[in-house]
Formats: C-alpha cells, structure tokens, sequence
C-alpha cells in the first residue's frame, strides 16, 4: 500500500510540472512550443548557401500563354486610405469566368468585413469575440457597405442584392451576398461587374483592421465564390461552394489576376501582394502605389510610417529568384538578418521538397506589439510575423515565419477548401514546419505530449465550426492532422513519406485538391490501400487507446529450494480505441530484467502469459511513444500488485522505481 500511495503522488507530481506552459500559442500556428527550445537560433544552413544573389529586377506580368493557374477571376481594384476614420473608399472592376458547364445567374461574393459588424454575427456569437489568444477591443467594430454596382454596359444591380446565410441562417450575418444578373452567363463565357464599396476597418482583431497607425487589409474586398465543377474536390454536381465566415474558418477562392492601386498618406510605406508595376509617386497629397500579381487566389496589403524597410535578393538551384522584403515594426529593426535566414531556409527547403516558389516577391510583415491580432497569418507571397512584443524573441520568431511561408505552398498554391477541409493547410504546413525547424535549428517537437493536448478526436473532414469541445478546431486541425502524417511517415518511411507529399504538392499545384485526391496520391505512392487507415483516423475521429488492465503472479516451483522458484505472469492488455497493429509491450522484472513483445492488435483485448525467476513488477505498452496517435497515456502503465515479502526478498529500489516511472510519464 505504501508503495502505491508514492506511485500516486509521484505520478500527481510529474502532471503538475507538465500542466504549465504546455498550451502556448504564437501568431497564426497555435502548435505546442516545442521542448528544449533554444533562446537563439543557430545559423541555418540556408544562410550558407552559395550561390550567386543577383540584384532583382522588379518582375512583369507572364504572357497569357504562360499562366500557372486557370485563372477565372481578374480584379482591377483602386482603394484610399483614410487614416482619421480607419476607413478605405474603394471600387472594383471584376470579370468573372464560368469554369463549369451550366448556366449561372446569380453570382456570389464575401464580404468579409461585415463578420465585424457587431456582436450578432455568426463570427463573433460563434467566437466569443476571442481568436488566437487575441481579444476584440472594445468599440471595435467595423464593416463593409456597398454603395454601387453595376453591369459593364452601367445597368444598376443594387437591387438584385441578397444577402444570404446557407449555414446557420443568421439573419445578422452579411458575410455573403447573392447578386441576380440580368442574363445568365453560360459555361467558358465571361461577365463583367463593376463595383463601390466603403470599408470601416475594424480595431484589428482576427487578421484585419487598424491598430494606431498601422493597417492590415486583410480579406478587403467584395471576392467572388469559387464555383466548382464536377470532379473538382470529388463534387458530383457543379454548383457554389457558398459558406458564411465563421469563428473558426479562414478562406477559399479561385486564381486570378490582380491590378491594384493604393492611395495612401505620402509619410506611409505599403507592403503587399505581388509587385509593385511603377515606383510610388505622390500626387494630390497622396502617395499612390500599383501592384500587379497573377496566378494568385488573394490580395492583401499593410501600410504603416513606421515601417522599417529591407529588402535582399535572393537564389538557389530550387529558387529561381526571388526578391525578400521585410517591413519591420522598429522594435525588431535590429532582427534582420534573422528573419532573411529563416525566409531563406523556407523558400530553399519547401521548393526542394513540395516544388519551386515561382513567385517574384515574398514580403514579410512584422505588426507592432498593439497589432498583434494581425500577426500570423498568410496571404499570397505576403505573410505576416507575429507582433514585436520583445526585442530578443526566442526561436518562435523563426516558426512562425517557416510556417507562414510553408502556407505559400500548402493553401497559397495547393489550393484547398479552408471553410471545409482545413487540416489540408494547417495540418500539412505544421507537418512541413516541424522538419524544418529540427533541420535548421535543432528543435524538435514533443509529438507524444503534443498528442496528450487532443483528448476528443474528431474527423479531420469536419466543416471547421463543427468542431465541438474547447479548443477543439485547433487541436485537431493543427495537432491530430500533423500526428496522422508523422505516423504514416512511421509506417512507410521518411523517404517514401517525402515522395508522397512532393507527388501531392506538384500535382494539385495551382489547383483545388480533397482530402481523397491527397488519399489516392498515397495510395499511388505506396502501391496499397490505405481506405482503412482513412476511415480509423482522418474522415472519422478515431485514436487508439491502450491499457494495461490486470496483471497477475503466481509462483511455481521448478525445484525444492527457494532457488528453483519460478513465477508465472499473466498480463492483460486492451486497446479501447480504434484498431492499430504492432503495438510494443515492455515487461519489467523484480530484478531489473526486461523482455519486449508486440501485440497486433487484431482483438480488442488479448493476454500475455510470462515465466521467470523473479516476479512481474510492471508492464507498460507502446515505451518510446511510437504509436504517436494515441493520446490518453496513463492507462499505459501498470505496476503488479506484489505481496510485502515478496517485495522485500527483492530488495527493491524504491528510487529506481519512481525514476522509471517518471521518464515514462515525461517521455
């Protein structure tokens, strides 16, 4: 009894000391900060690379006839900014081509803006005014109107305008907006709106708005719905893909063609999507910007005086060219050079494994403390860092700017459904993250305590506000959604794992991949069915968990002395979760033997029968945490019930007992 009461209060003591700190999130990748993490990074070895760094020339617009993408939307969008409201007054020109078969009427656009409308919209009710550890400010509000919109021939259409909610049906929420068009617009053909709207840009909260003087256009503008045709993402029938914006979700659309033109104080400097076309110049008290970006599904700016510029070229045998700017808050000004190496390690490395960065530009956003809301987060060749809150921030200021840039990639050119299948950006870009990070820093994630932090599978498939639970969106989608690539990387090898996820990311390039398309590549690659795999744990909620459940001795003589006493084990094990096979099981002697056999993992329960000379003390299943989709590991560990003199004829180590248990507890 004794015994078990310190067993107890070790084990208590060990979770206490893992309860702190565990559940950390930075910036748009809410992962659990890895363990052991260096205060500096080391020098990553993109920061060694030779090769020749010419000076970039601004790039032009691709002929036609070399478009990457389909390109079914083109927008012609001119904005002012007026920083004593926090406002922009904007227009729109944009054509929209039909990549379906069936004639369209009505077509559809988010406005996103309007999620920050007021407390009644599906976004705030279903967040609590709470996203990413950040917090709506008081009076915070902002939204979206529009004040014009018309045909290209000038026939008003303001009052063909619905506004609709196919989710929840809140009336409350004007997210999205149905417009009927006077003529229906037949598969390959093309039509033509032109729009005015006025933007009242939120307090920033949730990747937009404006904190001081700092702006985050974010997901501005009236953008069209992705129409889907048969066979994309496996859909049967083409139609809409029509979503609100909810607390949870982020963003889906089309790849097209972007000319804007920004209007903002001459003392502003502006980041943005894309290139600028022609150097700013100032005109009527404006300073007036032009970017250009093609092959792109999203166009999102920032703007700030405080903006400190720099910028480096940048080339590999994996990047053609690319031209790196950063526009720095002035608290980190001092931090270039690592945010170039980290930049540079990204775009080297995920070019190499997932195909090459075919952009001109990556611009590199870092807010200030006060803007934090809009740190972390991705937009096409333009990502953001995490707010410069310190000015010595340890390696979390290298994550975030791998995984933001492994987003140009996994959402920014593999285009899937962020409303309906997330973990095929977060899931897959965390994956890539945590490789580079122990490549180029040495920092290796806790996958085993990581997995700990999901105690509610659910399916990976789920439309992202039907995650239920605390935090469950995210554990899932950015935690459980890693673990299942890492363990089929256990499975077929890393080597195999990285022909898939290169098979995957070169075919889907510039397209709009399903969680199936990413289930046959595997299928493809490995030469085997994985249907069963794929029901267990990525289209339902699946985990294993194993237990230990009773362990038994009993003692045999083999002789007529002591000496020839031999103790019979029984030890029963169950898995109370899905099917999983090859499961280790480590049997832990009196005397400090041990013995490992694996169960398959065929039944639910089965029992192993053991003989030695000295007692069964413990068994354990799965020691070093390979089966790293379980996630309830305390039930793994048992210590047999032994009598007093038993115990004491083996002289036990009462320390070498409780230091066991620990390190299993603490993996």
């Amino acid at each position: 009894m004794s015994l078990r009461y310190t067993l107890i209060f070790a084990t208590l003591a060990t979770l206490t000391l893992l309860g702190g700190g565990i559940w950390a999130l930075s910036g748009h990748n809410p992962a659990v900060q890895t363990a052991a993490a260096p205060k500096e990074a080391k020098s990553p070895a993109a920061a060694q690379i030779k090769a020749p760094q010419p000076v970039l020339p601004e790039s032009r617009p691709l002929p036609v006839s070399e478009a990457l993408s389909q390109r079914v939307t083109e927008y012609h969008l001119d904005a002012q900014l007026l920083p004593s409201t926090g406002s922009l007054m904007a227009s729109e020109a944009v054509t929209w081509t039909h990549p379906g078969q069936k004639p369209v009427q009505d077509l559809y656009f988010h406005l996103y803006p309007n999620a920050f409308a007021s407390g009644d919209t599906t976004f705030m009710k279903e967040s609590g005014g709470k996203l990413r550890g950040d917090t709506m400010p008081a009076n915070g509000y902002g939204s979206m109107t529009l004040t014009d919109l018309r045909t290209s021939d000038g026939v008003s259409l303001m009052q063909r305008l619905q506004y609709v909610q196919p989710d929840d049906g809140n009336v409350n929420d004007k997210t999205l907006v149905k417009v009927h068009l006077p003529q229906p617009v037949s598969g390959g053909e093309s039509v033509t709106l032109k729009l005015k709207f006025e933007v009242k840009m939120p307090k920033i909260f949730a990747r937009m708005g404006v904190s001081g003087n700092f702006v985050m256009a974010g997901q501005w503008f009236p953008k069209i719905s992705v129409y889907e045709p048969a066979g994309t993402r496996g859909v049967k029938q083409e139609g809409w893909n029509l979503h609100q914006y909810h607390g949870t979700s982020e963003f889906y659309s089309d790849f097209g063609i972007y000319n804007v033109t920004l209007s903002v104080p001459p003392n502003y400097t502006v980041a943005a999507t894309g290139f600028p076309v022609k150097t700013a110049k100032l005109k009527q008290g404006q300073k007036i910007y032009k970017f250009y970006a093609d092959d792109v599904h999203d166009f999102a700016w920032a703007a700030s005086p405080d903006f400190v510029v720099a910028e480096e070229a940048f080339s590999s045998p994996e990047v053609p060219g690319v031209r790196i700017k950063l526009y720095l808050d002035p608290l980190h000004k001092d931090l270039q050079e690592r945010y170039f190496q980290a930049a540079k390690a990204a775009l080297n490395t995920f070019s190499k494994w997932y195909g090459p960065y075919p952009y001109s530009t990556l611009s590199i956003v870092v807010p200030p403390k006060e803007g934090s809301g809009a740190g972390g987060m991705e937009y096409p060749t333009l990502i953001t860092a995490f707010g410069a809150a310190e000015n010595m921030p340890g390696t979390q200021l290298e994550r975030t700017i791998i995984h933001e840039i492994g987003h140009q990639f996994f959402y920014g050119m593999v285009a899937s459904n962020e409303f309906e299948e997330a973990w095929l950006d977060e899931s897959f870009t965390s994956y890539a993250e945590d490789r580079l990070m122990e490549q180029e820093y040495g920092v290796a994630s806790n996958l085993p305590l990581q997995a700990s932090l999901v105690p509610s599978a659910q399916p990976l498939t789920l439309e992202t506000w039907k995650y239920t639970g605390d935090d469950a969106y995210t554990r899932n989608i950015y935690i459980r959604g890693k673990l299942v690539l890492k363990d089929i990387e256990r499975q077929v090898g890393t080597k195999t794992m990285d022909a898939i996820l290169a098979a995957y990311a070169r075919k889907y390039r510039f397209r709009h991949p399903s969680t199936q398309d990413f289930q046959r590549t595997v299928e493809k690659v490995t030469k085997k069915s994985w249907q069963t795999y794929f029901e267990h744990y990525v289209y339902s909620g699946g985990a294993p968990d194993f237990a230990i459940n009773h362990i038994t001795n009993t003692i045999r003589k083999a002789g007529t002395d002591k000496e020839g006493l031999r103790y019979e084990s029984s030890v029963t094990v169950s898995n109370r979760g899905s099917q999983y096979g090859d499961v280790p099981v480590k049997f832990t002697f009196a005397d400090g033997y041990t013995v490992q056999r694996y169960w398959n993992g065929e039944n639910k329960q089965t029992t192993f029968q053991l003989s030695y000379k000295a007692p069964l003390l413990s068994a354990e299943i799965d020691p070093e945490h390979s089966v790293l989709l379980e996630s309830k590991h305390l039930n793994n560990f048992r210590v047999a019930e032994l009598e007093p003199d038993t115990l004491s004829r083996w002289t036990l180590s009462m320390t070498n007992l409780i230091e066991n248990l620990l390190g299993t507890l603490v993996w």
